[in-house]
């Protein structure tokens, strides 16, 4: 367990690292990769996917992924194309975290017909923030490539250390707490500033 979990803050750490630079250069694929890593509540989400998805198990495994990348690519292309139309999309991903976090913590594996469209709508407000933050002169596709990229390996993440702890099934679930948690506090800190 405590492998998989240092592969997750790898996971984590490296890419924020190395973004650290970002605003050097063209802003194409590597951008759109890192930029996943260092929104935290974006991270949270395409992780809590992932643990959700094992634990749901079977097909839900990589259905729930598919779901949450075609959703984050939809939302990102209206975002790319309407980028001052939408407001409150901050309220919009902080509720996908409180979502997504109690559906972990609760170990709610609802049939994939309810969940599969819950995940891709939840990734669609992320998408949707995406592409409102594409930088202007940005190579959009190659972001937005780059981004759906950082989002599947953030899934497997989740994924794989929802496996390797399956022994320990409430440390899965107490992460979804936290995921819910931070979503909460998101939205108290949105309320008073």
């Amino acid at each position: 367990m405590r492998h998989a979990l240092a592969r997750l803050l790898a996971l984590v750490a490296i890419p924020a690292l190395l973004s650290a630079h970002e605003g050097h250069g063209p802003i194409d694929l590597g951008h759109g990769f890192f930029h996943p890593f260092v929104g935290w509540d974006h991270l949270l989400a395409m992780v809590a996917v992932g643990l959700l998805a094992a634990q749901c198990g079977g097909r839900a495994r990589w259905l729930l992924p598919v779901a949450f990348v075609g959703g984050l690519t939809g939302g990102a292309l209206v975002g790319l194309a309407a980028p001052g139309v939408f407001t409150g999309i901050d309220h919009l991903v902080a509720g996908t975290l409180v979502l997504l976090g109690l559906a972990v913590a609760s170990r709610w594996s609802q049939s994939l017909p309810v969940l599969v469209p819950m995940v891709a709508i939840c990734a669609a407000g992320h998408g949707l923030a995406h592409g409102i933050e594409v930088p202007a002169g940005a190579s959009s596709s190659l972001y937005l490539v780059g981004m759906v990229l950082a989002s599947a390996l953030l899934h497997g993440a989740g994924l794989l250390v929802a496996l390797s702890t399956r022994q320990q099934a409430w440390l899965v679930r107490s992460a979804g707490g936290g995921v819910a948690v931070a979503g909460l506090a998101l939205l108290v800190g949105m309320a008073h500033g």
